[in-house]
């Protein structure tokens, strides 16, 4: 592995916890695990028809993949990688969101314009709410009282009541919603609108917009800019949003919701996962089939790890 003087210094500064960064690739129908200490894929595990989605238990003990071709969300055991059991998800599970009681899972069913709701403990689907046509994105709020869908073509988030698992708002977006995040204390509410080019963000207490902002990269056509998967920094004072097709991230300021800088990454960026300290950002790139590690204070690329095909969903797995 080629280390830059950057790399070197963070990679000490990091010492080897083998903490991870679990990659799923929805073209192999496998898992690359990558050890953050050395910035190297050290395992590679089958999974059901095309994985996607992936959140860890809020313990860590399970891992829950979208198995979207299987019509399934597996569970597998992180240190052993064998699957333990399947959940009964729904057809298509793209995305989801585990409820801060570490027991329900929100799932978003793509072919079906449901959100399926799933005890974990009895494996038992105990809602299905109807939502718009192709869900994809999920949320929920860190109160646990309110999980968002957002369907690509209605164009809506849609704000479901976790008491009752019934629909209470429709909120309309821009074309192609993808990606939905709460801030940490819940009083907003990010979109990302994939085809429509922008991010809007909503007043929760009152489901209304209050900012949309877009994006403009010199050299880029404004087609191939289509933001899609996005995180938040530690202090929730900047996000980072994945531009699809565009090859770059940009990087948000949350406050003004103003874009400050744009970061050159691999091709079709489309979601990420920070490390421990949220100082490292690992992005899933779909056609170069790699991840990029983004130094957050630095907003810089500093290595290309190479995984499956078509890498789409990221997760962070802390070992010690």
């Amino acid at each position: 592995m080629k280390y830059t003087p950057l790399l070197a210094t963070l990679l000490l500064s990091h010492p080897a916890t083998a903490d991870e960064i679990w990659v799923t690739n929805e073209k192999d129908n496998t898992v690359s695990v990558i050890d953050i200490s050395t910035m190297e894929v050290t395992r590679t595990l089958p999974t059901g028809e095309r994985p996607r989605g992936i959140t860890f238990s809020h313990d860590y003990s399970v891992v829950y993949i979208c198995a979207s071709d299987s019509d399934s969300v597996q569970v597998m055991d992180p240190v052993s990688g064998e699957v333990l059991h399947d959940l009964p998800s729904g057809e298509d599970p793209e995305q989801f969101v585990l409820h801060p009681d570490n027991r329900h899972l929100y799932i978003a069913n793509e072919d079906d314009a449901i959100t399926t709701v799933v005890d974990t403990e009895t494996r038992s689907v105990v809602a299905q709410i109807n939502v718009g046509i192709e869900p994809e994105g999920m949320a929920v709020s860190p109160d646990g009282k309110i999980a968002i869908t957002t369907s690509e073509t209605t164009n809506m988030a849609h704000w479901i009541d976790t008491e009752t698992q019934m629909l209470f708002a429709n909120t309309l977006v821009d074309s192609r919603p993808r990606h939905a995040e709460f801030v940490k204390d819940g009083t907003e509410l990010w979109v990302s609108a994939e085809i429509g080019g922008t991010v809007s963000v909503f007043d929760v207490a009152t489901q209304t917009e209050k900012a949309k902002f877009g994006f403009e990269i010199k050299g880029v056509h404004p087609d191939k800019i289509q933001p899609v998967g996005f995180e938040l920094t530690a202090d929730d004072s900047h996000a980072f949003v994945a531009l699809g097709p565009a090859n770059h991230l940009a990087v948000v300021n949350a406050e003004t919701y103003e874009v400050e800088d744009y970061i050159l990454v691999g091709r079709r960026v489309w979601h990420m996962a920070f490390n421990a300290d949220k100082s490292l950002l690992f992005t899933t790139n779909g056609v170069s089939g790699d991840v990029t590690v983004v130094d957050v204070a630095a907003r810089k690329a500093l290595k290309t790890i190479k995984v499956g095909r078509f890498p789409w969903g990221a997760a962070f797995r802390p070992t010690q």
